[in-house]
């Protein structure tokens, strides 16, 4: 049974080293940052991607599954301590293709930061097709690659990038790795 499987060993001490690299990712956007380098989540998450929602999800918090990461609910639900939310508009959604944005919450213009965080596994980051970020936490355009996003993921994130200061904040993970691209980065092809 995938609870049997642990979370944190240390939970104190790898939350804050998890939430460190989260927030250096978000300050950086698409620098590539370790995280869960001791864990063994079950199928199908990676281990950068069960310390994100160990550090970030919690009895507090909402938390939407997709469909194609069902098979970790019992083992998220017993770690974090939160029930699945039934609506991809929660605080936090995960992932392993990109949804609909437009079917996560985007936040207002009075609370933007109650939009939803997508927790997206992709098949490899450092590697794939290129991007180039260019927006806060950038002194000038930067590369990015990332194998598992559609052919169309610039055109997308362009439009919630239009949203701004609304719009949906992604963190990548693809094995031990994660990356992110908050709603103020623009995201071109190439």
């Amino acid at each position: 049974m995938s609870i049997d499987l642990p979370g944190f060993a240390d939970p104190v001490a790898q939350a804050q080293s998890t939430f460190r690299a989260v927030l250096d990712a978000m300050a950086r956007p698409g620098t590539l940052h370790d995280a869960g380098n001791t864990l063994t989540p079950p199928a199908p998450l990676a281990p950068a991607t069960a310390a994100v929602l160990l550090t970030l999800v919690d009895h507090d918090t909402t938390l939407h599954i997709a469909p194609d990461c069902v098979a970790a609910t019992a083992w998220l639900t017993f770690h974090c301590g939160t029930a699945p939310a039934s609506s991809p508009a929660s605080a936090f959604a995960l992932a392993r293709t990109l949804p609909d944005l437009a079917t996560l919450n985007a936040g207002t213009d009075e609370a933007p930061e109650s939009a939803t965080t997508l927790v997206l596994q992709v098949a490899a980051l450092g590697t794939g097709p290129e991007f180039t970020l260019s927006g806060p936490g950038l002194k000038s355009p930067a590369a990015f690659r990332a194998e598992g996003l559609p052919p169309d993921f610039a055109a997308r994130w362009a439009e919630n990038h239009a949203l701004f200061p609304r719009g949906i904040d992604l963190i990548l993970c693809a094995g031990t790795t994660l990356a992110a691209i908050p709603r103020s980065i623009t995201v071109q092809e190439g």
